[in-house]
């Protein structure tokens, strides 16, 4: 199969779970609907494009190991809409304004929010897609995170990646997993960025689709199964389809650097 690897890196990153009125968790691990925001926001989509974006979450499978797991980051955030320099219209990323809509209270009145983070946190994360021959493809995908159509962030605005995203694309994958632990290997000096301070085996945190068709972890690892809500009906704009997900460890080796 063929596997796009990402690597997911920032001071702060986002990745979303379902919202009880002001409060926006994060897990510890990237999302469908957070990967299919940034993959969509690299090829252009906007949030008009319902059944583009529904499309690519359908179609797309991923598996992700912690490199580095950060920390939670809780940011207590009010704002109050009704001074005068916050009532003129606000600047998008596609260089035109837009406006607040709804009643005096969401368009002038005091928002507070409670938002987590994930801070200086390092992600391998692999994606595939599935059928693989519909548009946009792996390759075009890939393309696109390193030519991208707008400014990409990792959840929120404000969570800028750190290093470039795109790890590589692996042609012959046995699994997402599998693409995983051969990163070492395929990509050393990416590798070498990624986690400068690895020597010999180290196992990852890792989380992958729970569905049998993925290589199990290292032997003798326990292995978690989860449900998790992280589908998002796009037309809604809601959180609200769940999927299970299997947890543990994967093996993987560090390769020496030949300078050395």
């Amino acid at each position: 199969m063929k596997v796009l690897i990402l690597h997911l890196e920032a001071p702060l990153m986002s990745f979303g779970g379902p919202q009880v009125d002001q409060i926006g968790p994060t897990r510890l691990f990237p999302t469908l609907s957070q990967v299919t925001g940034l993959i969509a926001n690299a090829l252009g989509y906007t949030h008009r494009n319902v059944g583009g974006l529904q499309d690519l979450q359908d179609r797309l499978c991923l598996a992700s190991a912690l490199v580095r797991e950060g920390s939670d980051l809780l940011d207590y955030q009010t704002v109050d809409l009704g001074q005068p320099h916050l009532r003129s219209p606000a600047w998008t990323t596609y260089g035109l304004t837009e406006h607040r809509f709804g009643g005096p209270d969401a368009r002038y009145g005091t928002h507070i929010r409670f938002r987590h983070y994930r801070a200086d946190a390092s992600i391998l994360t692999a994606v595939s897609l599935s059928p693989a021959g519909l548009t946009p493809t792996l390759g075009s995908v890939c393309d696109a995170l390193l030519r991208p159509a707008r400014p990409l962030v990792i959840g929120r605005k404000a969570c800028l990646p750190s290093t470039q995203l795109v790890v590589g694309l692996l042609e012959d994958a046995e699994s997402l997993t599998h693409a995983i632990q051969r990163v070492p290997s395929e990509f050393p000096e990416r590798w070498r960025e990624i986690a400068p301070s690895f020597t010999g085996t180290n196992e990852l945190a890792a989380e992958w689709p729970a569905d049998g068709q993925d290589v199990l972890p290292s032997a003798g690892t326990a292995i978690e199964f989860h449900r998790v809500v992280d589908r998002r009906d796009w037309r809604n704009q809601l959180h609200g389809g769940e999927r299970v997900v299997a947890r543990g460890s994967l093996t993987v080796c560090a390769v020496e650097d030949p300078s050395t």
